[in-house]
């Protein structure tokens, strides 16, 4: 192993480890190619960092972001169908497309991977899905800032600041650790290939739905979009939230894209925080009697 990987880790991990680490990477890049030593070494960086940062599996902090990994990976695949069904359905109504321009296209696709791989991703191939999703929010949110900043050279960090946190919820699924990740969910090849077909003819429908007058416009596009969103994390992702701080994390996603999606305002922010804290607080107090309960008996 390169010896600058090997720095990357805590210094005790290294002595307990270092050893181990470098002749499992020796044996796992032996006659392999330049991807497969790039995707490698990219796993150990990963890897380092999230010993470093305190959210490895053994880490309390590597739970709190497992349990929240699904539902940032649901409002992430939200906030882009929403994006999608909003710009298909200005579109259908005026007949003029806003985004008929190079730049357009490609946002609007950065949109359709996003889709896509929060779809793959909860649909239980977690690790492609959810690069397949940053990967997306990240092309965007560079489509929205190649857009904007020949007109506004002179607030560049502003606009850079107001795409941040959609980018940071796409982010968190990766901080996941890889022994914590949501169970694969479909199995079979065919049924992954038509939940991907599901998915971009929804978004369709429920444009020209909402185009016909049986919407509700913004909220209704948006409720529709989270409401799939959570229905293919399921269960298991509900089953992983045990404690307020991880319903806090789970829930704060939400938030974030109804603010950028213009559901939640500065009007309702608090109101809708109050909520969190509330619900957030009787999550801790009936997994406190549950433990109570379970000790008694």
């Amino acid at each position: 192993m390169n010896p600058r990987l090997l720095r990357l880790y805590p210094a005790g991990f290294r002595r307990a480890f270092g050893d181990e680490m470098a002749e499992a990477y020796r044996e796992a890049t032996e006659n392999a190619g330049p991807v497969t030593r790039l995707r490698e070494a990219g796993d150990i960086v990963a890897h380092a960092l999230r010993l470093r940062l305190g959210v490895g599996s053994a880490h309390r902090g590597g739970h709190l972001f497992a349990a929240a990994a699904p539902f940032a990976l649901a409002a992430t695949g939200a906030h882009a169908a929403f994006r999608l069904t909003s710009t298909i359905n200005l579109a259908y109504v005026s007949g003029q497309p806003d985004f008929a321009d190079p730049l357009g296209y490609a946002i609007n696709g950065c949109f359709l991977l996003t889709v896509i791989g929060a779809v793959v991703a909860l649909s239980g191939r977690f690790a492609v899905g959810a690069r397949c999703a940053f990967a997306g929010a990240a092309g965007t949110a560079a489509c929205l800032l190649a857009a904007v900043l020949p007109g506004a050279l002179d607030m560049p960090l502003e606009h850079a600041a107001h795409l941040a946190p959609p980018l940071l919820v796409a982010a968190l699924p990766l901080v996941c650790p890889p022994d914590l990740r949501p169970p694969g969910r479909i199995r079979s090849s065919a049924g992954l290939v038509a939940l991907l077909l599901w998915a971009p003819l929804s978004v369709v429908i429920l444009a020209l739905l909402d185009a016909g007058g049986l919407g509700m416009i913004v909220l209704w596009r948006f409720t529709v979009a989270v409401a799939a969103a959570l229905v293919l994390a399921g269960r298991p992702a509900l089953s992983g939230v045990r404690t307020a701080g991880q319903f806090a994390l789970a829930a704060a996603p939400f938030l974030v894209i109804g603010y950028f999606a213009g559901v939640v305002g500065e009007d309702t922010a608090l109101p809708r925080l109050a909520l969190l804290a509330c619900t957030a607080l009787a999550v801790r107090l009936r997994r406190r009697r549950s433990s109570d309960t379970a000790g008694h008996a």
